[in-house]
């Protein structure tokens, strides 16, 4: 059985956060409440497959790419950090190499060197990388490498291995 009774949780906001809730919900004509469980919901969704204990090292890519720099910024997450929520317990076949993990980290607020550090990664030459051009080149980059991978290293047939991560990215945006 399924327990579906809600709650009551106690959070702590700044003053600046609980006007723009109250504003919203005024505005759309629903209660604080329905606002902030709008966001819980939205963050859990986007964060999904960190709340799954199995799903670890590549699989976990399209998380960090698609909500980073938020993510990293909010929870003050540094390179070790994040690697150890990648890559803990994670076979050799499946982790995501220490320079990714620290492109992404710096991500979160090195942007001018994480765009260079992306140019070497690619071995490209690229100068004056926008914000916008920098996460677009660092999803194709880390979506190449571990969730679209080359033909050569995927299974000849498909395993749900090689198939979830692509499951698994598309799993915030249809819930």
């Amino acid at each position: 059985m399924v327990d579906s009774r809600k709650q009551a949780i106690s959070i702590r906001m700044n003053g600046a956060d609980v006007r723009k809730v109250k504003k919203l919900a005024q505005r759309l004509a629903v209660r604080d409440s329905d606002v902030i469980r709008f966001a819980v919901k939205c963050m859990l969704t986007r964060l999904g497959p960190l709340y799954y204990p199995d799903v670890k090292g590549r699989n976990l890519v399209p998380v960090f790419v698609e909500s980073g720099a938020e993510l990293l910024r909010f929870f003050d997450l540094d390179a070790a950090r994040l690697e150890a929520v990648i890559n803990d317990g994670v076979d050799a076949s499946r982790r995501v190499e220490r320079d990714d993990i620290a492109l992404l980290a710096l991500t979160g607020g090195q942007e001018p060197y994480a765009a260079l550090l992306l140019s070497e990664l690619n071995k490209e030459e690229r100068n004056g990388t926008s914000a916008g051009e920098l996460a677009n080149s660092l999803r194709q980059y880390l979506y190449d490498k571990y969730v679209y991978r080359p033909g050569n290293e995927a299974p000849a047939h498909k395993t749900l291995e090689a198939i979830e991560p692509l499951r698994l990215a598309s799993v915030g945006e249809t819930q």
